[in-house]
């Protein structure tokens, strides 16, 4: 699906990132470039990208997405090693740790959720472009959550934070789609993988509802009648910067199992 792309992966950590960059291997990328601020999992996420056997090539590159210097930086790196870049997935992201209603929340703790949510993303993005349009060709895609249209108590700063995004993506859009570089939205639900396990033994540990139970109570509301992976999640996003949706700009893709149906 992405033979000889290069694609550039932000947040690459213990969920969603690692599963992009390693499903970009797979699908026959040339390159993988990935995007953190922990060096550590950064090296961990290069040794599982080699162990996919793939002939892709990953580069490691410490980052911080909300630093205009880093962000060049990385641009500039990519672009040394492999001389282009086909797609960007925006995966980084703050999830907050704000659970109050909107009316008890102090504001100031929204700040660092929008700043790498947000701006942090639109940082990169920006480094991105410019590579793109001398190109006059590139995609990217913007993950973002169910709860910014299914609302969940306590994820408001986040949700508000992709929702910001989600408005972003339409208008880059609008202002890139001339240029040959196409701007997509996918809107990840619960997603099966390490972060929503290490959660949900959390929740037994803490009061006592086991995770086969939770897994249920959140399956029973998701219409394929189970909580979706995050590789399949990964694959979902990675079809919006292949060359099978280069007819697709502008567009939202809910990737929840039909947790959430779009009217």
């Amino acid at each position: 699906m992405l033979k000889n792309k290069v694609i550039v992966v932000s947040g690459v950590g213990p969920g969603l990132g690692i599963k992009l960059a390693m499903a970009t291997a797979r699908a026959g990328a040339r390159g993988v470039v990935m995007v953190a601020r922990n060096a550590g999992r950064l090296a961990e996420a290069k040794s599982r990208v080699d162990a996919c056997g793939t002939d892709c090539q990953p580069l490691a590159v410490p980052a911080d997405i909300t630093s205009e210097s880093d962000c060049a930086a990385l641009v500039e790196c990519a672009v040394a090693k492999f001389g282009r870049i086909d797609g960007l997935v925006n995966s980084a992201y703050n999830p907050g740790n704000v659970m109050k209603s909107i009316a008890e929340t102090e504001l100031a703790d929204w700040r660092p959720v929008l700043e790498t949510n947000l701006f942090g993303t639109m940082t990169l993005t920006q480094a991105v472009v410019p590579q793109m349009k001398k190109q006059k060709d590139g995609a990217i895609v913007m993950i973002s959550s169910m709860v910014t249209r299914k609302p969940l108590l306590g994820q408001a700063g986040y949700a508000i934070s992709k929702g910001a995004l989600g408005v972003a993506a339409k208008y880059l859009a609008h202002e890139l789609g001339p240029l040959g570089i196409r701007v997509n939205t996918v809107a990840m639900g619960w997603m099966w993988g390490a972060p929503v396990e290490g959660y949900m033994k959390h929740v037994e540990a803490t009061h006592g509802v086991t995770v086969d139970a939770q897994v249920a109570a959140v399956a029973s509301n998701i219409p394929l009648g189970r909580i979706p992976t995050d590789d399949e999640c990964a694959q979902a996003a990675l079809f919006m910067v292949s060359d099978h949706a280069r007819a697709i700009t502008g567009a939202w893709l809910d990737a929840n199992g039909g947790e959430f149906m779009a009217q």
